[in-house]
């Protein structure tokens, strides 16, 4: 009889919790955030490795302080995949981080993928260029604002989660991969189906956050994930465009 997997688990992170400098970094990390001058691609790169680093610290009951951080490193495969070393040494689980305006979220499981989003219009050619006809279909279907822009939203954020499950991210065709997704229940997770085109079917699930949208992809049905943190702090969380602050220096 196979094993049903464990619920993942998830953890969000937004700017405002960053540390003051670079000493919770590693060497490695410490030196890949300096050599990012643009200060979107700098706070970025930062909070996806806060939001996985506070992940593991719960994982394993490590501490949050800066020193205590600066051991856990999140470096990542050629493919672009984070992976976690405790002190040097593999971590032993999965983890997957996506960031958008401002929040990250770190969702680790075995063999996953997330994406978050913003619920925001998209224009008919996105919906035409990325969606396959049933996907449109889906999408078109939604009354117009705001629930048809959760509906694509929903649809694309699937397909970037279960992408980065497979390893490919968008270098593959997004048309590859046909999400259908049910309505969320008492609990605010809906489940997703995705068909991929190369290889077996994948599952998920997803959830409406105030402003955003969360999607998680496995590689095999299994109960929701479950959260790290106290409930509704992404439903509260304002998108925040921080970067546009802090101009890149000529």
């Amino acid at each position: 009889m196979t094993e049903r997997p464990a619920a993942p688990r998830w953890l969000v992170r937004g700017e405002d919790a960053l540390p003051a400098g670079t000493r919770w970094l590693s060497p490695g990390e410490a030196a890949r955030a300096a050599a990012l001058v643009r200060p979107k691609r700098r706070t970025e790169y930062l909070l996806r490795r806060l939001a996985v680093k506070h992940t593991a610290a719960a994982l394993t009951g490590r501490p949050v302080e800066v020193a205590a951080l600066a051991r856990i490193e999140v470096p990542n495969t050629p493919g672009g995949a984070p992976y976690v070393l405790l002190d040097g040494d593999p971590a032993g689980f999965d983890v997957s981080v996506t960031d958008r305006a401002g929040w990250a979220v770190c969702v680790t499981g075995r063999r996953v993928g997330c994406d978050l989003e913003l619920v925001e219009p998209r224009s008919p050619a996105f919906v035409r260029d990325f969606l396959t006809p049933a996907e449109q279909r889906f999408v078109a279907a939604r009354t117009p604002g705001d629930d048809r822009a959760a509906a694509a939203n929903l649809i694309w954020s699937a397909k970037e989660s279960a992408l980065k499950l497979l390893g490919t991210g968008l270098r593959r065709d997004t048309r590859s991969v046909e999400v259908t997704a049910a309505a969320p229940g008492p609990d605010g997770w809906g489940t997703l189906a995705v068909r991929d085109a190369e290889g077996p079917p994948l599952s998920g699930w997803w959830r409406r956050e105030g402003a955003f949208l969360l999607t998680v992809a496995t590689a095999a049905p299994g109960p929701p994930p479950v959260a790290l943190d106290p409930p509704g702090v992404l439903a509260a969380a304002a998108p925040r465009h921080s970067w546009l602050e802090r101009p890149s220096p000529r």
